[in-house]
């Protein structure tokens, strides 16, 4: 099970057993942890992986916290055992209960979006309509031929491609259904293991493969760490977007505060979270104009290709991995396992780093 990660400085390994573990024990240890890593991506249960170390990082800050919370109510110096304990349970119930909470909460405030649907896709589809007047009136005739006379024909291409791509709009919300769910479950087993109590007697397998998480779990915190200030650094340039640049070209999109708000929540999800962000100012901005949208579509393209760079200086300084080392890490990960390999490049590269120091090898 996930341990507490270590307060021994960054790259300090952990302390080895009393008694030193025989060759065939640690190399059956790493053996599980790269089968385990594999099935992870070969499944796709990368969320789900996530999740836990997520969960238990969330669970055992939140403890500590409530923990020192009610010692200086209390007037003591150190929490009582009970008085921690108290403060696992409270975290680990926030941990595992705040997503359902959320979750009501946006479905609550979705309800009015839903009942107004067909009007704002008629809206949408006159808009298109005009669009599309448009271009026919400035573009060649050979080429405004190809494109449709109204909203009827909108509307009839639109369900056309849709009927096409039914089965794998199907597929995909499976996935991302999946997805969620492995994430959830994730959540709830780190917010678990982070409260468990301790094992009074432990086996030279389990101390290895504990050995083996603790340094995983180091990892994770410091991928963490930079992620978190990735994410400020793109909701920077997404602000000075938004608020600055488009509005010198005389555009300016819809709830941009939101915008900006979502950008850095998103980002915190490394790549995938920049896209998710930045392909919803895209739509945003055909609400707008399509010159916004052309432009948001740059902005996106721009940001994902910087994101490789970002990622490997922000991440690289921080778990003592040169930029090269990390970005051919993930090119090679997103050319094996797609995006998902773009996500967990970092992670498991400064995993492997670390084990190998840990080895003294590097």
């Amino acid at each position: 099970m996930l341990q507490h990660p270590s307060p021994d400085p960054p790259g300090a390994t952990p302390p080895e057993p009393a008694h030193a573990p025989s060759r065939g024990v640690a190399l059956t240890s790493y053996l599980l942890v790269a089968a385990t890593l594999l099935l992870v991506m070969w499944r796709g249960l990368l969320p789900g992986l996530l999740c836990v170390c997520l969960g238990f990082l969330l669970t055992r800050t939140l403890a500590r916290w409530f923990a020192l919370g009610l010692a200086r109510v209390r007037r003591q110096a150190m929490a009582s055992p009970r008085s921690v304990r108290a403060a696992q349970i409270a975290a680990a119930s926030l941990v595992m209960l705040l997503p359902l909470v959320l979750l009501a909460a946006g479905l609550t405030q979705s309800r009015g979006y839903l009942v107004h649907a067909p009007e704002q896709y008629q809206e949408l589809l006159r808009y298109m309509a005009r669009t599309v007047l448009e271009l026919r009136l400035k573009l060649p005739a050979d080429v405004a031929a190809h494109l449709p006379e109204g909203v009827a024909d909108i509307q009839r291409i639109i369900a056309s491609y849709l009927g096409a791509k039914a089965g794998a709009l199907a597929i995909a919300g499976r996935a991302w259904l999946a997805g969620a769910l492995f994430a959830y479950v994730g959540l709830l087993i780190g917010a678990l293991a982070a409260v468990r109590p301790p094992a009074l007697r432990r086996g030279p397998l389990t101390q290895q493969i504990e050995r083996r998480i603790c340094l995983f779990g180091e990892a994770f915190h410091q991928i963490v760490a930079a992620q978190f200030w990735i994410a400020a650094f793109n909701t920077l340039l997404t602000g000075v977007f938004l608020l600055f640049i488009l509005p010198l070209w005389g555009l300016r999109l819809p709830y941009t505060p939101m915008l900006v708000m979502f950008t850095f929540v998103a980002g915190l999800v490394p790549i995938v979270g920049n896209l998710v962000c930045n392909a919803v100012i895209t739509l945003v901005g055909l609400s707008v104009a399509p010159l916004a949208a052309a432009v948001c579509l740059g902005f996106l393209i721009l940001i994902h290709k910087a994101e490789y760079l970002i990622n490997a200086r922000v991440v690289g300084r921080r778990t003592q991995m040169q930029v090269w080392e990390l970005l051919s890490v993930m090119f090679v990960a997103e050319a094996v396992f797609g995006p998902a390999g773009l996500v967990a490049a970092p992670l498991f590269y400064a995993y492997f780093k670390k084990e190998l120091m840990a080895a003294q090898l590097v």
